[in-house]
């Protein structure tokens, strides 16, 4: 097998499906996997030149980090890619207790070694800025910084109130953290810069603002790995400035056209997120031809929920069997968020989104749809693993909704073999997004 160029663990499967468009976009063909594969299912995609890694390690705490990654990154490390990254989300929303961020390069570094950690979370692709250490993000078309975002700022599990991404770390590891800035990556000693930096420190954050940063950032990401397979981390910002590079050195062609697939009579999406970015596209879809039934969220947390699901499903099938497109939301908008009358520490947000992808599956298999939406960053990572999904591909990048494209479902069942299936994080996507998805246009 050919050395792959990249491989990847997802913290949430939204933005490992965020990696796997900036990838196949570009020219990269890239097979997502749901669980480390079998040996027979790897050889399908054994043409790809990289692989990733879905996870769900945004949601989940230091102690179930310590037990599940390093498998996950033993795989990763087997696959000899030459660079192996922790995929992160790009508002990097973490706390010590959930979904630690410095606990994940920790990890990472046990496994590969103790070489220090690059980190890039800016992406201008998606909005995502970094400068002189702090992280700025875009929301209907303001940038703020992330500790006044209107959003992230106030996010129900790990809202960020720190913009300076070293002193937000510092509450999650030890690791010594060093920066690259804007005005380093801009000298002609660059290269001095970030040699001194990673020969100083752990950690070294890279700053990101614009193309002419990233490309700088690509290069120097190429240029300072390791001969055992370098181990970085950050957004999908880490894809964006090495496709860059790798295209300047004639690594790679140039990005393949995708064509669109085209409407389809009716699609079935169901929706975990609380974001207002959602609620939009809720009530956008609602009123072009989606018939909307809201579920309630305490009850689909239960340990018995059975009565919720039939309900659910037998309200969803009404719909389809009408010719209707059908939309299952947990919660319009963070005015409906019913977070707080539901435990973390039990698992039954998790359950949630199982019990989100077991009403997918029953719409999918009994309607014979061959295309569906999960919306949530943190319900698709559960949701999926209920439909018997163990591989994804790219079918059609979404340029004006970066980071939530449309992907082909690769599965043993042949009812969801084949199937069109798009995974939206709460804040992404336009207005129109779950139109767009149905009318199969990019």
């Amino acid at each position: 097998m050919h050395i792959p160029l990249l491989s990847y663990y997802g913290d949430d499967l939204t933005g490992s499906t965020d990696v796997m468009e900036a990838l196949s976009s570009q020219g990269v063909e890239t097979a997502l996997f749901l669980k480390v594969p079998e040996p027979s299912l790897f050889e399908r995609f054994a043409r790809c030149r990289a692989f990733g890694l879905a996870g769900t390690s945004r949601s989940q705490t230091p102690g179930w980090m310590a037990e599940n990654l390093p498998p996950a990154f033993l795989w990763l490390k087997a696959l000899k890619a030459e660079i192996a990254h922790y995929k992160v989300c790009s508002t990097f929303d973490s706390s010590p207790g959930v979904g630690n961020i410095g606990k994940a390069i920790e990890i990472g570094r046990d496994v590969f070694g103790a070489a220090p950690v690059p980190l890039v979370i800016g992406a201008p692709q998606i909005r995502r800025y970094t400068a002189f250490g702090n992280l700025f993000a875009a929301f209907r078309g303001e940038t703020y910084r992330i500790d006044r975002h209107p959003v992230m700022s106030r996010h129900p599990v790990t809202p960020m109130n720190e913009a300076d991404i070293r002193l937000h770390l510092s509450r999650q590891t030890s690791l010594s953290a060093a920066l690259v800035d804007l005005v380093q990556l801009a000298s002609p000693d660059v290269d001095a810069f970030a040699d001194r930096a990673l020969a100083d420190h752990q950690l070294v954050l890279l700053d990101v603002a614009d193309e002419g940063s990233q490309a700088v950032v690509g290069r120097q990401l190429w240029r300072t790995r390791t001969a055992e397979g370098q181990f970085v981390c950050g957004s999908s910002g880490i894809e964006y400035a090495l496709v860059r590079e790798w295209r300047r050195l004639g690594l790679i062609g140039e990005a393949p056209a995708f064509a669109p697939p085209g409407p389809v009579d009716r699609i079935a999406v169901v929706s975990g997120s609380v974001s207002p970015t959602t609620e939009r596209q809720i009530r956008h879809a609602i009123q072009n031809g989606f018939d909307g039934i809201a579920l309630d969220a305490v009850a689909l947390a239960a340990t018995d929920a059975g009565s919720a699901l039939e309900d659910a499903v037998a309200r969803g099938l009404a719909s389809l069997e009408k010719g209707r497109s059908v939309l299952l939301y947990t919660a319009l908008g963070p005015s409906a968020d019913r977070g707080d009358a539901i435990p973390v520490e039990d698992g039954s947000r998790h359950r949630i989104g199982e019990r989100l992808g077991s009403l997918l599956r029953e719409l999918v298999t009994r309607a014979g749809l061959r295309r569906a939406v999960v919306a949530g960053g943190d319900t698709s990572s559960h949701a999926l693993g209920q439909l018997s999904v163990d591989a994804l591909t790219l079918r059609l990048p979404l340029p004006q909704s970066p980071g939530s494209p449309l992907c082909t479902a690769h599965s043993a069942d042949p009812r969801v073999d084949g199937m069109e299936v798009a995974l939206k994080g709460g804040q992404v996507g336009l207005d129109d997004y779950f139109s767009m998805i149905r009318d199969g246009r990019a």
